[in-house]
């Protein structure tokens, strides 16, 4: 696997630490709010989503100021505003003039108010485990509460937090997720951090974006709730809500292959290259006349989902799904919905 190459930017007159590996179309993805690009690279699961991720695109990933090899020195980046810009600021860095994007968590927020602010700058747009109104994520007295240990108990805090995001983990996979948000970042821009996690607002924002949208989520996620990704889609015109299976807040733990698999196929339609084994077969002549929110349920028929599954992961109503799948049916000429399924077999669908 290669490895990355770090370099540095500057925004808000701070050293913003990004890095790229791979090659292929850019894909930007969004600051954690607590991360270092060299000590997540030597995290066996973490390299590994990158590296297949990297396969397919050119992937970049960057410290926010405060934390990683970014400048620790100055005021925590207290707003979403703040975070924009030094996304905007890794963005032109890389030296391209559109990107697809991967918004994770709270880095979510950040993407969709960039895509929404910055017309023409991203192509596609993938947000995965985020919300739009961090007053949802926790009862208010459990904000502050955590905020006020993280900030006067980081280690207390630092073990709080891995319990949160590693629900499934040892004891010791938890210490040492907990030494690495120490090492990350000081208390003060951990809390900071945290507050700014917990203040973000997106929702007017995301009627605005226009680019083709994918939100991902996990089942059963212990961090943010999947009902939170579910309106973040419901929210953004004519996007995409897939469902995962899992606990995981983070993406590279649990069954992080489905994910990279999600995530290549949506920002595969770009037009960016293959990785070797991973073509997908040309589509019939009568395949090619669907419409891609067609083919999309087509695809979820021949998973064996019926029309309500289909409907909550699209966020749609199950009467569109079925007229969907009734039009499908009659524009491939097939019998049932098993022929249906057979068809995007054959096809590559699935």
């Amino acid at each position: 696997m290669a490895e990355q190459e770090i370099r540095f930017t500057t925004a808000r007159g701070r050293r913003v630490a990004w890095s790229a590996v791979g090659s292929g179309p850019t894909l930007v993805v969004g600051g954690w709010w607590c991360s270092h690009l060299e000590l997540d690279w030597e995290d066996a699961a973490f390299r590994w989503f990158i590296g297949q991720l990297g396969t397919r695109f050119r992937v970049v990933r960057y410290d926010r100021p405060g934390t990683g090899l970014s400048d620790r020195d100055g005021p925590p980046l207290s707003t979403l505003d703040d975070d924009v810009e030094v996304l905007d600021a890794v963005i032109q860095a890389t030296g391209e003039d559109s990107v697809l994007v991967l918004g994770a968590s709270s880095g979510g927020c950040v993407a969709a108010r960039y895509v929404a602010s910055h017309p023409g700058r991203v192509r596609r747009l993938v947000l995965y485990g985020t919300y739009a109104d961090g007053r949802r994520l926790a009862p208010e007295a459990a904000q502050r509460s955590l905020e006020s240990v993280v900030g006067s108990h980081w280690g207390i805090g630092s073990r709080v937090l891995a319990d949160v995001f590693l629900p499934g983990a040892g004891t010791a996979e938890r210490e040492a997720f907990a030494r690495f948000q120490r090492l990350s970042a000081t208390a003060e821009n951990a809390a900071a951090s945290l507050a700014a996690v917990y203040g973000m607002d997106v929702r007017d924002d995301l009627s605005r974006v226009s680019v083709p949208t994918q939100v991902l989520h996990r089942r059963d996620d212990h961090a943010i709730a999947a009902s939170l990704g579910r309106d973040v889609a419901a929210r953004i015109p004519g996007a995409t809500f897939v469902l995962l299976d899992g606990v995981d807040h983070f993406p590279w733990r649990g069954d992080a292959g489905s994910l990279v698999v999600a995530v290549s196929r949506f920002l595969g339609e770009s037009g960016g290259p293959v990785a070797p084994g991973t073509e997908q077969a040309t589509l019939p002549a009568d395949l090619a006349s669907l419409t891609g929110r067609e083919l999309e349920v087509l695809r979820l028929v021949a998973t064996g989902l019926t029309d309500d599954d289909i409907a909550e992961g699209l966020v749609l109503s199950p009467h569109t799904v079925h007229r969907h799948v009734a039009n499908i049916r009659t524009k491939l000429g097939l019998a049932s919905r098993a022929a249906a399924a057979a068809a995007a077999a054959r096809a590559g669908l699935v």
